[in-house]
């Protein structure tokens, strides 16, 4: 009985520990990296998988210090993250500003495009002009009723191509003209980002574009004093309102389930669907330990049985006590 008593007793022991190894599997409170060169990332941003909010996932990557935004048109140096005002604000080397022209003619860089999902997050926010410069006749831009319902805006939030066309950039450019038809497109035509569904320089039939914004309450004089870039707002779905205050006040980690892309709130060694003073349990560990503590469970119940039929065995052929 002595010999059945101690197998019992290391079986009690491996339950125990397999207990343990998934209880106390931790998620470190600084996986989260909070900055690229000197930039702050902050939710909903994250640059590792499973922290910020998954409607952000996969787009901000730190290169040598440098923080770039990937999506399906390209790849964009970030300047900066408003957090107050919901902005962000990129760089394209593809792009024109007042002093230089880049254009081609089979198009040099493909404008703003991201994935359909995540139009909801992020989009141009509404105080961006794009320029658009050399579309041709062809383009799906003047396309459509004749003189109705034309993208080509002679303003847009102050902005026109009649201002862009006294840059430097213009000069030497010959005759310059915001009158357009079907059969003689501008050389310039300014469209909002609500216009067309994506500014996709390709697809648009164009060989270059201009994007330049405006936050300050009073607009720049003239086209050499504009802010020249992509200027972006960024959004959260409204059941994800406060979500992520509650989880840091009570001192955890906003992020998302990797697998369902819900928002947890990442508690150290457990996750809450809410807060880390709540309950609402997502997982007690990550998903890795579970196939271990699975198989150390079964390799217990496995050997719980063998310890029985010996016994059973022991008792009724040779008179174990």
């Amino acid at each position: 009985m002595n010999m059945i008593h101690h197998l019992s007793l290391i079986t009690i022991i491996l339950f125990h520990t397999a207990i343990f190894r998934l209880a106390s599997a931790r998620v470190p409170l600084t996986a989260c990296r909070s900055y690229c060169g000197n930039l702050t990332i902050d939710y909903p941003f994250a640059l590792r998988p499973g922290c910020g909010h998954a409607g952000f996932r996969d787009l901000l990557f730190c290169v040598n210090g440098v923080l770039m935004m990937h999506i399906p048109s390209g790849s964009y140096r970030v300047l900066d993250i408003d957090y107050a005002y919901h902005g962000i604000t990129l760089h394209d080397p593809a792009m024109s500003d007042c002093y230089t022209l880049d254009r081609s003619p089979k198009g040099r860089g493909n404008g703003f495009v991201v994935e359909p999902w995540r139009a909801v997050y992020l989009q141009p926010d509404q105080d961006n002009i794009f320029m658009l410069l050399g579309c041709r006749s062809g383009s799906p831009l003047f396309q459509g009723f004749p003189n109705k319902h034309l993208p080509c805006r002679s303003n847009v939030s102050g902005m026109s191509c009649d201002d862009y066309y006294r840059c430097p950039a213009w000069d030497g450019a010959g005759v310059r003209s915001s009158a357009y038809g079907n059969s003689n497109p501008p050389e310039c035509c300014a469209v909002e980002p609500a216009a067309v569904r994506s500014i996709n320089i390709s697809h648009l039939q164009c060989e270059g574009y201009s994007s330049a914004y405006s936050v300050a309450p009073l607009r720049p004089p003239g086209p050499g004093a504009w802010t020249y870039g992509l200027r972006l707002s960024f959004s959260l779905p409204e059941n994800n309102d406060g979500f992520c205050g509650a989880c840091r006040s009570t001192g955890g980690v906003c992020g998302y389930d990797q697998y369902t892309h819900d928002d947890v709130c990442i508690c150290g060694d457990w996750n809450s669907t809410s807060n880390c003073d709540s309950l609402g349990l997502t997982a007690l560990a990550p998903r890795t330990e579970l196939p271990c503590f699975l198989a150390t469970l079964a390799a217990c119940g496995t050997y719980y049985i063998f310890l029985h039929l010996l016994f059973l065995t022991c008792t009724f052929h040779f008179g174990c006590y």
